[in-house]
């Protein structure tokens, strides 16, 4: 943020934090709050030339949204009536606008994190937004539908309220999941201010439960507007740290909740119990199907949850298990499967009567090979050998990596003279004009497959003692 933003946000910090002082409703305190909702709305539409073309959707609209509350406020203070008797005045109307103009600008936003959908954190969303519903539900939409001192009108108005809270609360939670480990600015500080606006909204609701005669209270009244304004400042902000696209990549793993998540998941769920609980200590239960439909509601949302932590883990389980049976450097099976399947092939091939060989590969100098050229280019060595090997075996061969510059061959149903033919194939496409020494064994179908491997291991030594670049068979052993 530079100078200029930092001495407007601390001019109008104060300015805000000074209106607070003014009598509500006084021609002082109105001419305060739309002086500062225009100024900040300006503020993000100059701010505009600081973002791409591409990214500058949401803003527009969110200096749309923060308009129509400046101008809510100058009709609040004229009772300006848009509907005659106790229907809905023009602020209701311009304040009502706020939310799908915000809402947008929020989705806008989510689009251009270019992350793909996170079904995890749509349930979290739902299921805070789910437990909150409950509470909107109790204590501001069911009371406003049941009230007929009023019109239908005043209470359909009474109603959107909480309706668009609960909305742009659910948005804005996918936001901040949207906006994945990078944790870009601009889009934590949007979500800051959404969530301090709808804080002042649900205060709105809290204090005359609590208190009735606190809403009549003006300090009360003021404190609930100074956040208003303050998270607006937070909005308007934001937009000094313009950058929103993302990278296209994965959103992060939600499947790892952290102990906030945790705790917020946990307080949404717990709101069904303590409204029971609450209800039953102060006169009994007014509102039992509504928290059972609840607590209904957030079962399921937690149910899903739960399935998707156990498919994360089962397919985490998977990876875990097959990276530890590759080679991570070439993508071959290593050692450990290696010892784990030979056994079985050759339980197969004793029942079949069917020949096996293995052999051992080993590259040729590939410790000077490492010292001239440098390790990472032995690594691409060793990499580029097993695609090439790879590519020249027949269906069922087995080609893994047996420790360093060493590999292993598994040829069912094959001699030793077709063996060879195998491994010639494979030195002729050895990459970087590299030569490798190579020793193969036939299974005598009673030996064990560590004896088998050593016997291929003993020729591949007596390869390299003749002088490398060569294929040695260990001796033959008749097929019994």
């Amino acid at each position: 943020m530079g100078r200029g933003w930092k001495t407007y946000v601390a001019v109008m910090a104060v300015t805000v934090l000074a209106g607070s002082l003014l009598t509500d409703g006084s021609p002082a305190e109105l001419t305060v709050s739309l002086g500062t909702g225009l100024s900040m709305a300006a503020a993000i539409l100059i701010g505009l030339r600081r973002v791409p073309h591409g990214e500058r959707a949401p803003w527009r609209f969110f200096a749309l949204g923060l308009l129509l509350t400046a101008l809510a406020s100058l009709a609040d203070g004229q009772g300006a009536d848009v509907l005659p008797g106790d229907g809905p005045d023009l602020a209701d109307a311009l304040y009502l606008a706020f939310y799908p103009a915000i809402g947008i600008g929020l989705i806008l936003m989510i689009k251009l994190s270019r992350r793909r959908t996170d079904w995890a954190a749509l349930v979290d969303a739902a299921t805070v937004t789910a437990g909150l519903a409950l509470l909107a539900w109790i204590y501001a939409i069911g009371p406003a539908l049941r009230d007929d001192t009023v019109g239908l009108a005043a209470r359909l108005v009474t109603i959107a309220y909480p309706i668009a809270d609960l909305l742009l609360l659910a948005i804005t939670i996918r936001l901040l999941r949207s906006n994945g480990r990078e944790g870009r600015r601009a889009p934590t500080l949007v979500a800051a201010a959404v969530l301090g606006y709808l804080a002042g909204d649900m205060a709105w609701v809290i204090v005359p439960h609590v208190n009735e005669a606190w809403a009549d209270v003006a300090g009360v009244g003021q404190v609930i507007n100074t956040v208003y304004e303050l998270s607006v400042l937070v909005l308007t902000m934001a937009i000094a740290w313009p950058q929103v696209r993302g990278d296209g990549q994965g959103a992060a793993s939600v499947s790892q909740l952290s102990r906030v998540q945790l705790a917020v998941l946990t307080a949404a769920v717990m709101i069904s119990p303590a409204l029971m609980i609450e209800q039953q200590l102060t006169g009994g239960i007014t509102n039992g199907l509504a928290i059972a439909i609840g607590s209904a509601i957030m079962f399921l949302l937690v149910m899903a949850r739960f399935t998707q932590l156990l498919k994360q883990a089962e397919r985490q389980s998977r990876t875990v298990s097959a990276l530890s049976r590759t080679d991570e450097l070439t993508n071959l099976p290593n050692r450990r499967a290696w010892n784990d399947e030979l056994p079985r092939v050759l339980e197969r091939a004793r029942s079949a009567r069917a020949p096996v060989v293995v052999s051992m590969i080993d590259l040729d100098h590939f410790k000077s090979f490492n010292d001239t050229y440098g390790h990472p280019a032995g690594d691409r060595l060793l990499s580029a050998a097993a695609a090439a090997w790879s590519a020249e075996l027949r269906d069922g061969d087995v080609l893994a990596r047996y420790g360093g510059e060493e590999f292993i061959v598994l040829l069912p149903g094959t001699d030793e003279s077709k063996a060879t033919a195998v491994l010639e194939r494979l030195r002729a496409v050895t990459p970087a004009a590299q030569t490798f020494s190579a020793g193969l064994a036939r299974w005598d179908n009673t030996e064990t497959s560590e004896a088998l491997i050593a016997r291929a291991d003993s020729a591949l030594y007596a390869a390299k003692a003749a002088g490398r670049d060569r294929i040695l068979a260990a001796e033959a052993y008749a097929v019994s």
